[in-house]
């Protein structure tokens, strides 16, 4: 007989409270790498989820969970494995530019963004989203995104110039900025999450 949704879902919060610490423990003794320790257990766990109730006829889960986490951790280990032999037998791929200054500089004043400024100027400028289209996307107002792009821009616009503030409070010379334009998101060939 099927337990009822609640008590199922009870089950599985005891079985994982009672049972996570000590499988990421094994698990990182395997690796010895926490965070595939982590990803490998919480992916068993999810698989046990859909499977609950077959595990539980039989017996005791733990097993079952225990050993698919090894096995996803090994296999990514494995695929880690297999990568790195392979970079070192061919050597890197031979079309890797070096990035620019400029796009690493890009890159970094990107990051520096909130979240919202961010993909509102990403999603503006190297995506070309009207903001009408972008405020849809993002859930928030029109206003909100033309508040977001210009306070994006000017923050880009500091972090970008060449030469850092005199000492001075003189103005700067309009030739001694490198422009924050969107041409520059345009050139942008590198992840902008980080």
């Amino acid at each position: 007989m099927t337990a009822q949704p609640a008590e199922r879902l009870a089950d599985f919060d005891d079985f994982y409270a009672a049972t996570a610490k000590k499988m990421v423990a094994v698990v990182f003794a395997v690796t010895g790498d926490l965070a595939e320790a982590e990803d490998a257990v919480q992916e068993a766990y999810a698989r046990a989820w859909t499977r609950w109730d077959a595990l539980t006829a039989e017996g005791d889960p733990t097993p079952w969970v225990r050993t698919v986490a090894l096995r996803l951790a090994v296999s990514t280990w494995r695929k880690a494995r297999n990568r790195m032999r392979a970079h070192f037998r061919h050597g890197p791929p031979p079309d890797a530019p070096a990035l620019a200054p400029d796009r690493v500089a890009l890159v970094d004043a990107l990051r520096s963004l909130g979240d919202d400024q961010r993909t509102a100027v990403v999603m503006h400028h190297l995506l070309d989203l009207p903001i009408e289209q972008i405020a849809r996307e993002t859930g928030v107002s029109s206003a909100a995104v033309r508040t977001r792009l210009s306070r994006g821009r000017k923050a880009l616009g500091a972090r970008l110039r060449d030469d850092p503030e005199p000492a001075d409070p003189e103005p700067a010379a309009p030739a001694a900025r490198r422009p924050a334009h969107p041409e520059h998101l345009r050139t942008l060939e590198v992840p902008l999450h980080g």
